[in-house]
C-alpha cells in the first residue's frame, strides 16, 4: 500500500514538473503575427514565411517587439529572420532599426545589419552591423559606429553599450566631436545619461584655443570640464602646463595643477615650477605656490626666484612676475632675498622689495629697496640701483669688513656679469682696509664724504675715490682696534648666501605632496559572445546568416587597458577572507576575555588548557 502512495507521489511530482517545463517552454516561444503567410519547403525548408500586406509583420517575445516587412520564422529552433524596414523595441526606453535582423528566442539573441540605428533615451548608436545579447542587456559592434548625444558625437571601430548602467565602452580610434573640441583616444568609457567621458591611454582634447593631452582622465562633455591624471599636459598659445594632476574648465578658461607643476612661457623662455597653480588664460596669469619656483634662461646662465607664492600677468610681450614672502633669488653670479620682488620682463627691471640683501661674489649689497636692471636684448645685468640706507660690505682678506654706505648706490655691471663700478650718492661713509699687492697692510681708512665711487678688480675692492669735502683718517691696525671697527647698521649675513640653485630651499621644512585622488583603471569585462568550451564552435541556427566564426571574441577588439574581472575577484575574494580571519582572531581575543579577564594572554591561557 505505501509503495502505490509512493508512486503516486512521484506521478504527481513528474506531472507537475512537465507541466512547469510546457508552461516555461511556451512562455519562450516567438509569437509572430501577419496579413500573409506561407510555405516554401523547397526553398526554405522549415520555414514560415510571413510578409506585410497592409500592416508590417509583428513579432513579440518576452518584453521585446519586432516589425518588419517580410520574416522567416523558424519554429522548431524558436528562431526569425526579420527583413524590410526592421524595428525593434524593448520596454519604452530602447528601440533599434535595420534592414536586416535576426532574433533567437532561446538565447534571447539579436543580430542587425544594415544601415542599424539603435536609440535609448537621448543616445542614438548607428552602425553597419550590431550584436544585441538581451541576458546580458549588451549591445556590440566591431565594424565602426557612431554614438550620437545631445552634446557630443563619437565615432570608433569597436562599440560595446551597457543598456543597464547608460555606459558605452569604445576601443580603438575612438574621436569625441563636439562644436568646440575635439577628443582622440584608444578607450574610452562614455556614460550617456550624465555625458561624462572616462580617458584611458594616450588622448588629445583639442579646441580652436588649447590642447589637453593624458593617459587617464575624466572629461564632462556636458559641462566642459574635465581632470586628468597620467601625463597630464595643457598647452595652451604660448604655455604648456604640467602635473601630476591637472582640471580643466573650457568655459572659464581656467585651469588648477596639483603636484609637480610645470608652467613653461615658450616665448619668455621661462618656466615655474610648484605643488600647486592656477591658471587664467583670459587674463593671462598664472598663479603657483608650495614651493614655487620662476626660472628664467639668460645668457646659458638661469636666474631662480623662489617664493611662498608667484604670480605671473600680462601678455607675452609684457609680462610681470611677482612674488610674496621669503622671497630668494639665485644666479651664478647673484643671489639675494627680499620680502616680495616685482619682474617686468618686457624692461628687464627687477625690484627687491622689503629687507632685500644682494650677495655677488664677495660683496653683500643691503638698503631699504634694490633694482636689478637687465639688458633685454643682450640677456646680461646692467646694473643695479640700492635706495635708502644704502650698504655694501666685504670681507677683508685677512681680518674685518670694508664697508661703505649712504643714501644711494648706483652699481655696474662688466660683460662677465661681475661687478666692477660702485657709485654711493648722498652722506657716504666707508671703512675700507688698504693693502699692498703684497697683502700687507697699509692702514684702515675711516672717512666721510658727499659721494664716493668704488671700483672692483677680481672681485675685490681695488680702489675708492671720495668727492666733496672728503673727511677721516687712516688708521694703522694698532690704533684701529681702539675705534669702532663696523657702522652701526652693519649686519653681515654671509652664511645666509645662496652658493647653489637648491639654496633657494635652504631652512624650509620638508614639503609633503598633496595626496591625489586618482582615476582607476577600469575593469575587463568577460567577452562578449559566450565562448564554447575549447575546441568548440558557437552553434548557430541553421537559417541563420551569421557564420560560427563571427560569433568568436577576437584577441585584437579586447580592451588594451584595465583590470582582468578575474583578478579583480580574485583580489577581492582575498580581501574578504582576511577580514574574516580577522574578526575571528578579535572573537577568539574576546571570549578569553569574557572567561579569564581583560588583560589575559589568550596563548597562554591555550597552553596552560
Amino acid at each position: 500500500m505505501q509503495y502505490l502512495k509512493n508512486i503516486g507521489v512521484l506521478l504527481i511530482v513528474l506531472f507537475a514538473f512537465a507541466k512547469a517545463y510546457t508552461q516555461e517552454q511556451k512562455r519562450k516561444e516567438i509569437d509572430i503575427t501577419s496579413d500573409v503567410s506561407r510555405i516554401d519547403e523547397e526553398k526554405y525548408p522549415g520555414a514560415f514565411i510571413m510578409n506585410k500586406a497592409t500592416n508590417q509583420v509583428y513579432i513579440i517575445h518576452e518584453g521585446v517587439e519586432m516589425w518588419c516587412d517580410l520574416a522567416f520564422h523558424y519554429k522548431d529552433e524558436n528562431f526569425v529572420r526579420a527583413l524590410g524596414n526592421v524595428k525593434i523595441k524593448q520596454g519604452d526606453s530602447v528601440s533599434m532599426r535595420s534592414r536586416y535582423a535576426e532574433y533567437n528566442g532561446n538565447t534571447k539573441f539579436a543580430y542587425a545589419r544594415g544601415n542599424v540605428w539603435l536609440k535609448k533615451d537621448t543616445t542614438t548608436v548607428t552602425t553597419d552591423t550590431m550584436y544585441f545579447d538581451r541576458i546580458k542587456q549588451q549591445a556590440y559592434y566591431r565594424s565602426g559606429g557612431i554614438v550620437t548625444s545631445p552634446n557630443s558625437e563619437i565615432t570608433s571601430r569597436i562599440g560595446r553599450y551597457y543598456l543597464e548602467d547608460d555606459k558605452i565602452s569604445f576601443i580603438n580610434k575612438v574621436v569625441v566631436t563636439n562644436p568646440e573640441y575635439v577628443i582622440n583616444s584608444e578607450q574610452l568609457d562614455f556614460y550617456s545619461e550624465t555625458e561624462h567621458a572616462y580617458l584611458y591611454g594616450p588622448t588629445t582634447i583639442t579646441s580652436d584655443s588649447s590642447k589637453v593631452y593624458c593617459e587617464r582622465g575624466f572629461y564632462d562633455t556636458k559641462n566642459d570640464n574635465g581632470y586628468f591624471v597620467k601625463k597630464s599636459r595643457i598647452d595652451y598659445d604660448n604655455r604648456q602646463v604640467y602635473g601630476d594632476s591637472l582640471y580643466f574648465d573650457r568655459v572659464t578658461n581656467f585651469a588648477s595643477a596639483t603636484n609637480n607643476i610645470k608652467v613653461l612661457d615658450t616665448l619668455n623662455n621661462s618656466l615655474i615650477k610648484g605643488h600647486y597653480a592656477e591658471v587664467y588664460r583670459e587674463k593671462d596669469s598664472v598663479f603657483i605656490t608650495k614651493r614655487a619656483v620662476a626660472i628664467t634662461v639668460e645668457e646659458q646662465d638661469s636666474v631662480y626666484v623662489h617664493g611662498d607664492r608667484l604670480i605671473v600677468t600680462g601678455k607675452p610681450e609684457n609680462r610681470i612676475v611677482r612674488g610674496y614672502y621669503n622671497v630668494r633669488l639665485f644666479k651664478s653670479d647673484l643671489s639675494g632675498k627680499c620680502d616680495s620682488i616685482h619682474i617686468n620682463q618686457k624692461t628687464g627691471l627687477t625690484q627687491m622689495i622689503r629687507k632685500p640683501i644682494l650677495w655677488s661674489d664677495q660683496s653683500q649689497i643691503t638698503g631699504d629697496s634694490i633694482h636689478l636692471i637687465n639688458n633685454t636684448k643682450t640677456e646680461k645685468l646692467d646694473s643695479l640701483k640700492v635706495f635708502n640706507n644704502a650698504f655694501i660690505a666685504q670681507r677683508d682678506t685677512i681680518s674685518g669688513y670694508n664697508q661703505v654706505r649712504g643714501q644711494k648706490l648706483y652699481g655696474f655691471f662688466n660683460e662677465d656679469n661681475e661687478l666692477h663700478k660702485v657709485d654711493i650718492i648722498n652722506n657716504a661713509e666707508s671703512i675700507v682696509y688698504m693693502r699692498e699687492e703684497t697683502g700687507k697692510l697699509q692702514g684702515i681708512d675711516k672717512s666721510k664724504s658727499a659721494s664716493i665711487t668704488i671700483l672692483f678688480v677680481d672681485k675685490a675692492i681695488d680702489e675708492i675715490t671720495k668727492y666733496k669735502d672728503p673727511g677721516g683718517n687712516v688708521w694703522p691696525e694698532s690704533q684701529f682696534i681702539q675705534q669702532q671697527q663696523t657702522f652701526d647698521t652693519f649686519n653681515w649675513r654671509g652664511d645666509e648666501q645662496l652658493l647653489s640653485k637648491e639654496d633657494i630651499f635652504k631652512g624650509e621644512a620638508p614639503f609633503e605632496m598633496t595626496k591625489i585622488k586618482g582615476i582607476p583603471l577600469p575593469n575587463i569585462d568577460t567577452d562578449f559572445f559566450d565562448s564554447p568550451p575549447d575546441g568548440e564552435i558557437p552553434t548557430i541556427p541553421k537559417a541563420s546568416d551569421l557564420t560560427p566564426e563571427e560569433l568568436l571574441n577576437r584577441k585584437d577588439d579586447a580592451p588594451k587597458i584595465g583590470n582582468k574581472e578575474e583578478s579583480k575577484n580574485k583580489a577581492s575574494q582575498d580581501d574578504l577572507q582576511s577580514v574574516i580571519d580577522k574578526n575571528k582572531t578579535e572573537a577568539q581575543k574576546k571570549e578569553y576575555q569574557k572567561k579569564y579577564g581583560k588583560g589575559s594572554d589568550t596563548t597562554k591561557k591555550k597552553d596552560d588548557g
